[in-house]
This record gives structure tokens, C-alpha cells and sequence, in this order.
């Protein structure tokens, strides 16, 4: 994640959905405090297994990102790398406010989500008009930047059109 090795995370960081834990590995070998968090305890099981074969000080836990007040933590920054496309128009409310439970007023959310933007989308394309519908003033949120970007996957040789957003916690 380019943000981490440019100094862009501080204080506690939280991974929503951190699968087998690359980003949080990556941003707890830069020194920081890190909580990765998903569903899929095979995923979880991997991640600590990577923490420990590399000898990063990290943290995984089974979470829903749906409730992440029961994690009873504030977090200063929060990563959602690829996680944010996966939920229906519906479901995106509850965890935008799930997110806000855990972020700290003025701390920061990172989004990496597929883009409508270009040929070749990934599964679920977002428009940077529905992130912004997401997360808006009223509930809590200022969208600071939305950049065009790539995620990887394994069906896109170069990556498949992304949308790297800045969020701030009002």
C-alpha cells in the first residue's frame, strides 16, 4: 500500500476485512500498531502464520465489519482494501456506520475499491458519485480525495481499475 511507506498512517490502525493479511503486515513491519480484522478464520489462521514466519509484531481477529463497536477499540487510521465493492447499495450504510464507531474524529479511512472507470472493471464497480453518497457530511465523513488507481487480481494482468480514496472522520 503506496500510503504506508509514504508516512500517510499514524496512531492505531485498523484492517476491515484483511483476508490473509499482506496490508497489515506491511503496515505493522513500519512500526505500527495494527489490528486486522475478517470473517473467514482460514484467512485469519494464514495471516498469523505469515506474522510469525516474518517475526511482525501484528494483530489478526475474527470480526464482523458490520459490528465493529464490539471491538470496544478507537483507531486513528482504517484501511478497506477491496472490501467496501463487496456490499450491496443496502448494506453500505451499515458499514459506513460501523466504520465511524471505530475511527477517530479526524482520523482517517483508506478506500481501494473496483472502479466503474475504464474497461476491462472488476466485479462490482463503484462510481466515485456512490463513495461519496457513502460517506458524507451528515453521516460523519468528508471525502478528501478520490484518485483513480489499480487493484490486482488475479483475472487482470495489469490490475483492474480502482478508485483509491481519502476519507476523513468529522
Amino acid at each position: 500500500m503506496r500510503l504506508a511507506s509514504e508516512g500517510g498512517f499514524a496512531g492505531a490502525v485498523l484492517d476491515a476485512g484483511c483476508g490473509t493479511g499482506e496490508n497489515a503486515l506491511h503496515v505493522a513491519s513500519l512500526g505500527l500498531s495494527v489490528l486486522g480484522v475478517d470473517v473467514a478464520e482460514t484467512a485469519l489462521a494464514i495471516a498469523r502464520e505469515k506474522a510469525d514466519d516474518r517475526g511482525i509484531e501484528v494483530e489478526f481477529a475474527a470480526a464482523d465489519v458490520f459490528q465493529l463497536e464490539r471491538l470496544g477499540r478507537m483507531f486513528e487510521t482504517v484501511l478497506d482494501c477491496g472490501l467496501f465493492h463487496t456490499f450491496d447499495r443496502d448494506e453500505r450504510p451499515g458499514y459506513v456506520a460501523s466504520l465511524a464507531s471505530v475511527t477517530e474524529h479526524d482520523g482517517t479511512l483508506y478506500v481501494l475499491c473496483f472502479s466503474d472507470d475504464g474497461p476491462d472493471t472488476g466485479p462490482h464497480p463503484i462510481s466515485q458519485e456512490e463513495l461519496r453518497a457513502a460517506f458524507n457530511p451528515s453521516n460523519g465523513w468528508n471525502v478528501a480525495a478520490i484518485e483513480p488507481d489499480r487493484i490486482q487480481t488475479r483475472y487482470h494482468g495489469d490490475g483492474a481499475p480502482a478508485w483509491f480514496a481519502t476519507i476523513k472522520r468529522i
